[in-house]
């Protein structure tokens, strides 16, 4: 069968035609290739020679804005740069440059709630693994529509199962890269096992992490315990969760802190949850096919929600205005 030739005005007017319904979600990126941003879906796109494309060479923050403040900006950023320091990359802006660009394409999205996508990547240059052929790093920054988890999973409680995908190594798994394939895998299995998220075991046996959630148990004790993070990536969400259960002790809870767990003593939990930037806190209703407590989301659930709420959208320390370009 004949393969055309297409022309560079043929490939714009393709382009420009394509209406997928997913493209609306997608506000405004802002790319160091272009020099500039874009809002329009069908030109937000990036070199296939980009090593991030073709080898997951490069690294990437997720975070929120509600209302127009950023939340928590600076514990991303700061694990961004110890990503980028495990990957030996060099960060292509300062950061003043980097939170000015990333407000303007807030700002360009017209959507003060949203998801801010945040990509650092080796830069174009070749197809081979080789790092120095590139021309250098690049920055993309992608603000897209945020769809928050459908209100029953906070009212009913999700599904959770062990998967059978290996751990990352401690050296990797706490370096949040682009290469995800064992996260696509972990959720795959989730998927087909009719489970809402999936978690990994370390060698030993212990729980680790989602394919892109930490999770965490309470015991009927009152001990909230979070698998250990030197095998797993030490998420924003659940820190800032575990900073604010600190001042529920001696009332909701005895113990805040890392411990190893296996999934015997999670099956015996009263409560398990999944902690993410999109989804804050999610209750486990059921792990494994065991019935998680009464089989309901518990109160230090409920609690720590509505603590986390409030955090997310009243505590200046954490948020970072949008519309203050300048200052």
């Amino acid at each position: 069968m004949f393969v055309p030739l297409l022309s560079f005005d043929q490939v714009m007017d393709k382009l420009l035609s394509m209406k997928q319904p997913y493209l609306a979600n997608y506000l405004a990126v802002y790319s160091s290739w272009y020099g500039g941003i874009v809002t329009d879906p069908a030109l937000m796109m990036l070199p296939l020679d980009d090593h991030m494309v073709h080898r997951g060479d490069g690294v990437f923050e997720v975070f929120k804005c509600t209302d127009w403040n950023i939340y928590a900006l600076a514990r991303h950023l700061d694990r961004m740069k110890r990503s980028m320091a495990a990957s030996f990359l060099e960060p292509p802006v300062d950061d003043e440059r980097l939170i000015e660009i990333v407000r303007e394409t807030v700002l360009a999205g017209n959507n003060g709630t949203c998801l801010v996508r945040l990509f650092i990547s080796r830069g174009p240059g070749s197809y081979s693994a080789n790092p120095y052929e590139t021309v250098g790093s690049q920055l993309y920054v992608i603000v897209v529509a945020r769809e928050p988890a459908e209100p029953e999973k906070y009212e009913r409680g999700v599904k959770l199962v062990t998967t059978g995908v290996p751990i990352k190594t401690d050296y990797f798994a706490t370096v949040k890269s682009c290469n995800y394939l064992p996260n696509v895998l972990m959720k795959k299995e989730a998927v087909q096992r009719g489970a809402d998220f999936s978690v990994s075991l370390d060698e030993r046996g212990f729980l680790a992490e989602g394919a892109s959630e930490n999770v965490g148990i309470v015991t009927k004790k009152g001990e909230l315990l979070i698998p250990r993070f030197s095998r797993t990536l030490r998420g924003i969400t659940v820190t800032r969760a575990m900073e604010i259960a600190a001042g529920l002790m001696g009332s909701q809870l005895s113990v805040s802190s890392e411990a190893d767990i296996t999934p015997e003593q999670a099956y015996g939990a009263a409560e398990i949850m999944i902690f993410g930037t999109s989804c804050t806190i999610l209750p486990v209703v059921e792990y494994d096919g065991n019935r998680i407590g009464d089989g309901r989301p518990g109160p230090v659930f409920r609690l720590l929600m509505e603590l986390m709420a409030q955090d997310e959208t009243k505590n200046p320390e954490m948020l970072t205005p949008v519309r203050q370009v300048n200052g």
